[in-house]
């Protein structure tokens, strides 16, 4: 295959898995839903090749899974994958939190603290909310300046975006993060850390009670 017809394919595969990725975190494509390559590449005004790749390398994310006979469809979502992501989650998280605690720069707080100035506006969209909430804990993982920690709750907060988005349609409740802020704001890498702590399982608890029922 020629140089460049094969970054093309490459360009329009990337393309594509792109908008399926996006399509899956905002809740277009949702969990049990099977996947026909048909309407897919209508809908993404490609071919079916890269569709097929696409949802390969999605496969390897596990966004979707492959049905014997059937097809690919977008997994269920489990109490176990609730459970394991918060506990993945939380291990990240809190020592994100401490070390921003412990290295904040005043520049640094109050980003964070105009980053969650939403949570002061009970009348706010909760969309708005939610790309809060994701820039507030990107923030915290970004000042760590590790970036191991950053590429894993990346991925991370991808899997909890998606949550997020599917439970505002059973429940609009909003797990606020003043604790954590206050703590990193007074320089207590432990209090900060345990603050972190009980937001997650906050966030794991309300997440089983919409998914486990």
């Amino acid at each position: 295959m020629p140089r460049r017809a094969k970054s093309n394919k490459e360009g329009e595969v990337e393309r594509v898995y792109r908008s399926l990725k996006s399509w899956i975190l905002d809740g277009r494509l949702r969990p049990g839903e099977f996947l026909s390559e048909v309407e897919l590449a209508r809908q993404c005004n490609t071919s079916r090749t890269p569709i097929r790749e696409a949802f390969n390398l999605l496969s390897k994310e596990n966004w979707v899974c492959r049905i014997r006979h059937k097809g690919h469809m977008i997994p269920l979502i489990s109490i176990r994958e609730v459970v394991e992501m918060y506990e993945y989650r939380k291990v990240l998280e809190c020592f994100a939190a401490e070390r921003a605690a412990a290295s904040a720069t005043p520049e640094d707080l109050i980003h964070l603290r105009s980053i969650i100035a939403i949570e002061d506006q009970p009348g706010a969209e909760f969309e708005k909310y939610l790309r809060a909430n994701e820039a507030f804990h990107t923030r915290l993982s970004e000042m760590t300046r590790n970036k191991y920690v950053l590429e894993q709750l990346k991925l991370a907060l991808e899997h909890v975006h998606r949550l997020d988005v599917l439970s505002t349609q059973r429940d609009s409740q909003r797990i606020l993060h003043g604790e954590i802020l206050r703590a990193i704001e007074a320089h207590q890498p432990a209090e900060a850390a345990r603050a972190m702590a009980a937001h997650i399982d906050t966030s794991r608890d309300r997440m089983l009670k919409l998914f486990g029922t």
